[in-house]
C-alpha cells in the first residue's frame, strides 16, 4: 500500500513540474511579444518626437518678437521643444552646411528667421498636425509652416500596422497558451481523478473539493510567472548589452507593470484551467474515469 502511494507521488510531482515549466515557457513567449510591442511603441514615440516642424517667420519680424513667439509656443501642450533661429543664425548654418558664402554676391541676408518645433508624440497625428498648422498660420508673424507630411503619415501608418500584427499574434498566442496550459494541467491532474471521486463519496461539497486544487493552481501559476519574468529580465539585459541604445527606450514603470501582468496571467490561466478540469472530473460517471 505504501509502495503504491509513493509511486503515485512520484508520478504526481513531475507532472506538476512539467506543468509549471510548460506554463512558464508559454508566458515567456507572450512576454517577448509584449516587450516588442512596448519597445515598438516607445520607438515610435521617439521617432515622432524627433520630426522637425519649421515655422518660417516673415521678414519684418524682429528677433524680440520671434523669441516672444518661441516662448509662447514652448508653453503649448503639443510642443516638446521650440528653438528660435534668427536670420543671422540661419545664414551661418547655411554657409557651414553648404560651404557657399553668398555674402560677396548679395547685399543683405535673404534668409528668414524661423522656429524649429518638436511636437509631443500624441500630437503628431496628421489631423492634429493639420489643426496646429491652421492655427499657427493664422498668426500675422508667420509666413509658412513646413514639415515632411509623408514622414508623419508613414510613422503613424507603420506603427498602426505593427501594433495590429502584435495584437493579433498576442491573441493567437493567448488562445494557444490557454490550450497548452489546460492540456498540461489535465495531464497533471489525471492521476487525481479517483481522489476527487473518493472525496465526493464521503460527502465533500464541490467547492470544498475544488479549493485545494485551485490553491495549487494559484501557486503553480505564480511560480510559472516568476520563472517567465526571470527569463524576460535575462533576455532584456542581454539585449541591452548588445544594443545599448535600447536604454533610451526603457520605461521602468511600464516594464514593472508588464512583469506584474505576466505573473497575473499565469495565475489566471492556471486557476481557470484547474477549475474547469476539476469540474469535468466531478461531473464524470465512475465508468468514465477508467
Amino acid at each position: 500500500m505504501a509502495t503504491s502511494k509513493n509511486k503515485s507521488r512520484r508520478r504526481f510531482k513531475p507532472s506538476h513540474i512539467y506543468s509549471i515549466i510548460s506554463t512558464a515557457l508559454v508566458l515567456f513567449v507572450a512576454g517577448i511579444l509584449f516587450l516588442i510591442l512596448l519597445h515598438g511603441s516607445k520607438m515610435s514615440d521617439y521617432l515622432k518626437e524627433n520630426i522637425s516642424f519649421t515655422l518660417i517667420l516673415k521678414d519684418n519680424v524682429t528677433d524680440e518678437n520671434g523669441k516672444k513667439l518661441q516662448e509662447e509656443l514652448s508653453s503649448q501642450p503639443y510642443v516638446k521643444s521650440a528653438d528660435y533661429i534668427s536670420k543671422t543664425q540661419a545664414q551661418d548654418i547655411y554657409i557651414e552646411e553648404f560651404g557657399d558664402d553668398y555674402r560677396d554676391m548679395l547685399e543683405g541676408n535673404p534668409l528668414f528667421a524661423s522656429i524649429d518645433i518638436k511636437m509631443n508624440a500624441n500630437f503628431t497625428q496628421p489631423d492634429s498636425v493639420m489643426a496646429i498648422q491652421n492655427r499657427l498660420q493664422a498668426n500675422s508673424a508667420v509666413q509658412e509652416f513646413y514639415y515632411e507630411s509623408k514622414l508623419v503619415e508613414l510613422s503613424n501608418k507603420n506603427f498602426k500596422t505593427f501594433s495590429f500584427i502584435i495584437i493579433v499574434l498576442s491573441l493567437l498566442l493567448g488562445f494557444v497558451a490557454f490550450t497548452l496550459i489546460d492540456s498540461t494541467i489535465r495531464l497533471a491532474m489525471y492521476s487525481q481523478r479517483f481522489l476527487l471521486r473518493s472525496m465526493q463519496l464521503v460527502g465533500a461539497t464541490n467547492s470544498f473539493i475544488r479549493r485545494p486544487f485551485l490553491l495549487k493552481g494559484l501557486i503553480n501559476g505564480f511560480i510559472s510567472g516568476l520563472i517567465a519574468v526571470a527569463l524576460l529580465i535575462t533576455l532584456l539585459n542581454v539585449m541591452l548589452n548588445i544594443l545599448p541604445d535600447l536604454k533610451a527606450l526603457q520605461d521602468f514603470n511600464l516594464t514593472i507593470l508588464l512583469f506584474a501582468g505576466i505573473i497575473s496571467l499565469g495565475i489566471l490561466f492556471t486557476i481557470a484551467s484547474s477549475y474547469f478540469v476539476v469540474n469535468k472530473y466531478l461531473r464524470m460517471h465512475l465508468d468514465e474515469l477508467y
